[in-house]
């Protein structure tokens, strides 16, 4: 099936709430240009030099999220530009692009990365962590940035079990903070949970936004 087919079959399929990010990552600008050109709107990349290349190549429309582990010292690169880093985790990750946003006189979206998977190498808060950040007055301290939500990836595993225990416990988490911390923030609103291979359990446990690359792209190149 053709880019643009498979574009529209994943969104045909998708709950009314539920928004796609198209993970472009190691795939070309004239795939993404068809996706975009299929009514696309959202792309996901993980490394900036690569991001940059794309994003002097494709419209000014393009809604560029990062998606991956963002080094602090390339943040510049990217600020004048991102819509939103979909995974922010750690203090100093939120205050240099705090500062580069304010720089560039924009706001940038951004969710938390919460820890949920049981593997030690990927990235994020913990529960307690993010609460206890959360717990003070987002705006002030970081007044560039908009905080939309969190995100989470599950373990790399072929339980089905084990990987919806870990989106929901995102998903019960996510409720508790718009309930109590957040209850005044209409912004807080997404939960980025759901790849190509895990979507469906995602959605089921109230996923808002999935990062979905080859389904859409076909296998990298």
């Amino acid at each position: 099936m053709s880019i643009a087919s498979q574009i529209i079959r994943i969104k045909e399929s998708l709950p009314e709430q539920v928004r796609l990010t198209a993970v472009s990552k190691f795939h070309s600008v004239e795939a993404i240009q068809e996706a975009y050109d299929a009514g696309q709107r959202v792309f996901g990349e993980n490394r900036v030099q690569e991001l940059l290349g794309k994003y002097s190549q494709l419209p000014a429309t393009v809604e560029w999220h990062f998606i991956g582990h963002l080094q602090v010292n390339k943040v510049k690169y990217i600020a004048p530009f991102i819509d939103t880093v979909q995974s922010v985790d750690s203090m100093k990750l939120l205050d240099e692009l705090n500062r580069c946003a304010a720089k560039a006189r924009r706001r940038i979206k951004v969710l938390l990365q919460i820890h949920i998977a049981r593997e030690e190498h990927k990235f994020g808060f913990s529960f307690a962590e993010a609460e206890e950040l959360l717990k003070n007055n987002f705006s002030e301290t970081w007044s560039n940035l908009t905080i939309c939500g969190l995100m989470g990836m599950a373990t790399f595993t072929d339980d089905p079990d084990n990987i919806r225990k870990e989106f929901t416990s995102l998903q019960t988490f996510f409720v508790r903070l718009k309930q109590s911390c957040l209850a005044e923030n209409t912004d807080f609103k997404e939960l980025s949970m759901g790849m190509s291979d895990d979507y469906p359990l995602a959605i089921e446990a109230g996923s808002t936004m999935i990062r979905i690359g080859s389904k859409i792209f076909g296998a990298r190149t």
